[in-house]
């Protein structure tokens, strides 16, 4: 159950942070998925906070559109 609560709490500041970095790019959902060449409804479920699903590749690809890396590291629990 904790490990629920934490993928979906990862995947709202992960949803977030593109959301904020889109707005000030000024990208819309249609330009940015264009940009990562994928789908609109791939964008969507990237961006929707409740679906914890999430490959690397797309989140690679989101964040090379946007201009940022993304960063992983474990930590003591």
């Amino acid at each position: 159950m904790l490990e629920d609560a934490t993928a979906v709490a990862v995947k709202r500041a992960i949803a977030r942070q593109i959301e904020q970095e889109m707005a000030v790019q000024k990208l819309t959902k249609t330009a940015m998925a264009k940009k990562m060449h994928t789908s609109r409804a791939a964008l969507n479920r990237l961006m929707d906070e409740a679906d914890a699903s999430l490959t690397l590749t797309t989140l690679a690809s989101a964040a090379a559109v946007l201009g940022k890396q993304v960063r992983f590291e474990l930590c003591p629990a």
